[in-house]
């Protein structure tokens, strides 16, 4: 349970220090780069690009701000269970009654819980699935557009060409070996004789970027582009499941113990309940669309299932 805590503290701290990171790159290193143009200052496609930038990060930090001021707890409940000495760390809830359960990390009773997110540091619940959702979507576009962004960066500041598909793949570990090894190299070797001749692939895709030792943000940037990629793809994940879970009126926990929820309402009706009836709105700005208040769940459970 302690490695749960530490991860719960760590991982906001995480997010909000990549959005950070991302936010600088790109106004300060890519788009200035990328989309400069003699005599204009902000040119209309670096203002196009700036635009989808901040449409897509302010979702994110929306969505993801909504998703904590609106935890999914119980107002009306202070009930802590006792746990029993041998229940195992990886257990982080109980379930009691009516589709409640009490999560160990948040010490609170969560309605309708579906999963306790540590980027968020609470419970995903019937009260804030909508807005996990869209933060999913979001920080998944965000963080996709920032790969090639990045991609475009490193194409025109150090003529790195990317047709060959192994180029991406052998981006970091290449550059990693450079940025340890190529100073130590060069300095005990003689480059000329060094190099194979004649030069191989490798040499030829990334000798603009490596025929010396890499620099610290030169190998900062290839990072970045892998850790924009995993989230995107994770985020992009966590969505299409949150989505299917929803449409069958199901949650993570009962699938977790095999449960097979029978729905009576169709797939349309699962996901007005967490969209609201205003779900356009909410595709593009992080507002509330639907009214869920804690002390209603009894009155919605029993709409739902009887």
């Amino acid at each position: 349970m302690l490695k749960l805590r530490m991860l719960n503290a760590i991982a906001p701290a995480y997010f909000y220090t990549a959005t950070a990171v991302t936010f600088v790159l790109h106004f300060f290193l890519f788009i200035p780069t990328i989309f400069q143009t003699q005599n204009v200052t902000l040119s209309p496609v670096m203002l196009l690009h700036i635009t989808i930038l901040l449409f897509f990060m302010l979702n994110a930090l929306g969505n993801y701000s909504m998703t904590v001021w609106f935890p999914a707890e119980s107002a009306n409940e202070n009930i802590i269970p006792v746990c029993s000495p041998d229940c195992p760390d990886r257990v982080d809830a109980h379930y009691l009654l009516n589709g409640r359960h009490f999560c160990k990390l948040c010490k609170k009773v969560i309605l309708k819980r579906d999963h306790h997110c540590f980027f968020t540091g609470n419970c995903i619940g019937n009260r804030n699935m909508r807005y996990f959702i869209m933060f999913s979507i979001y920080t998944s576009c965000t963080c996709l557009y920032s790969l090639v962004l990045g991609v475009a960066y490193l194409t025109v500041e150090y003529a790195i060409s990317f047709e060959n598909p192994l180029t991406f793949l052998t981006l970091l570990p290449l550059s990693t070996g450079y940025f340890f090894l190529g100073k130590l190299f060069l300095s005990s070797h003689n480059v000329e004789r060094s190099i194979p001749q004649p030069l191989p692939e490798a040499y030829l895709i990334f000798s603009p970027l490596f025929l010396g030792a890499i620099s610290g943000l030169q190998f900062f940037l290839i990072i970045m582009l892998y850790v924009w990629l995993g989230i995107g793809l994770v985020s992009a994940g966590f969505c299409c499941q949150q989505i299917l879970l929803v449409a069958r009126g199901q949650t993570w926990c009962q699938l977790q113990k095999g449960q097979l929820v029978e729905s009576r309402g169709t797939w349309q009706s699962n996901l007005s309940d967490v969209f609201g009836s205003r779900w356009v709105l909410g595709l593009f700005l992080p507002v509330q669309t639907v009214e869920t208040t804690p002390g209603n769940w009894h009155s919605y459970h029993d709409h739902k299932h009887n």
